[in-house]
């Protein structure tokens, strides 16, 4: 077994930049793990300015000054999220209140709903059925309700929190547009000369990430609008919640469209029944649905992942248990970093062993 071991790590660590690399990564994995609560703002400074660098850099190939160019970005992101804030956030915490107001009259006509299903189909299932999965039900919905009290009561923290968020991210966004490039030569000046494979992978990334990440922030505005105009067409109720909730959904492949779509049909049909409205608000769900993956997709992802559906559930699940929402929007990604360095691990191993 000591033979085996050795072996193994003679073959695939021999190599000192392999080393560092697996270092490197280690040391940045355990950072997240351990400081990610207190470096969430820097965190999304990063992300936010890693999204707005693509528009900087068009700008600076227009002839704009570079700093110029930062200031007319960070405005344009200043002026998007203080008018979502003013003018969506508003409606769409109204729609939740009344969501919640409305969600007994909801479960007494899902109640009425399901005992009629032992008298029309008493093979398939019996009485006793429907009122324990009402049981089940109505202990999820206790359990909703206790969390929504403890979040009001932690409510002040919250706010707090919101607040910091609101003026410590937009400044670190404004200097990692401004100075980025810098803050990154100054930490590539502590890697070791020989970084090959380092620079391969990050090559074969860098692309690949900038397109996801700025992809995935514009397919769920268009999603998110689209979604609300036409829920707001049809009149159903909650659209501006709804439009919010099947944007986000974007951001887990598969999974999210297929959960985001019991809370509209739920929705809908407490509202108007099996009635052709409802057929109606479906099919053009549908259809949304439809262009976002046949049509949206392709033309914002012009660098295709080339990762198998199962490799994707499976990084949604193991990155999102980690780092919760920004591990599922960076899943992806991630998990094409790992197949890049995997790819990359052997053939920097077999270059140092022939040399």
């Amino acid at each position: 077994m000591r033979k085996i071991l050795s072996k193994w790590i003679d073959q695939y660590f021999s190599d000192e930049e392999a080393l560092f690399l697996f270092l490197l990564l280690g040391g940045a994995l355990l950072a997240i793990w351990v400081l990610g609560q207190p470096l969430a703002p820097v965190i999304a400074g990063v992300i936010l300015a890693f999204l707005m660098q693509g528009m900087v850099d068009w700008l600076c190939e227009k002839g704009m000054p570079h700093l110029a160019a930062v200031a007319l970005v960070f405005v344009l992101f200043l002026g998007f999220v203080s008018g979502f804030l003013i003018f969506v956030m508003p409606i769409v915490w109204q729609q939740l209140v009344n969501l919640f107001n409305e969600a007994p009259r909801m479960v007494a006509e899902m109640q009425a709903l399901l005992l009629v299903l032992p008298e029309r189909y008493p093979d398939l299932i019996s009485e006793t059925q429907v009122r324990e999965l009402i049981a089940a039900a109505a202990t999820e919905l206790s359990r909703l309700g206790q969390w929504v009290l403890t979040f009001s009561l932690n409510s002040i923290t919250g706010i707090m929190t919101i607040l910091i968020y609101l003026v410590l991210v937009p400044i670190l966004v404004f200097f990692f547009l401004k100075d980025g490039r810098r803050l990154m030569s100054g930490w590539v000046a502590f890697l070791p000369p020989k970084r090959e494979m380092m620079t391969r992978v990050w090559h074969e990334m860098d692309d690949q990430i900038a397109n996801y990440v700025r992809g995935k922030a514009i397919e769920i505005m268009i999603v998110g609008v689209v979604s609300y105009v036409t829920f707001a067409f049809f009149g159903i109720n909650y659209a501006a919640l709804l439009g919010i909730l099947v944007g986000l959904s974007v951001v887990i492949p598969y999974i999210g469209a297929a959960v985001v779509t019991l809370p509209v049909m739920l929705i809908a049909l407490f509202q108007w029944g099996w009635s052709n409205e409802f057929m109606y608000l479906m099919i053009a769900y549908g259809v949304i649905q439809a262009l976002d993956g046949n049509v949206l997709v392709p033309l914002l992802f012009s660098e295709a992942v080339n990762l198998h559906p199962v490799s994707i559930i499976v990084a949604v699940l193991v990155f999102g248990s980690f780092w919760g929402f920004w591990g599922v929007f960076f899943a992806i990604p991630l998990a094409t970093l790992v197949k890049a360095i995997v790819s990359a691990w052997p053939k920097a191993v077999e270059e140092a062993a022939a040399e």
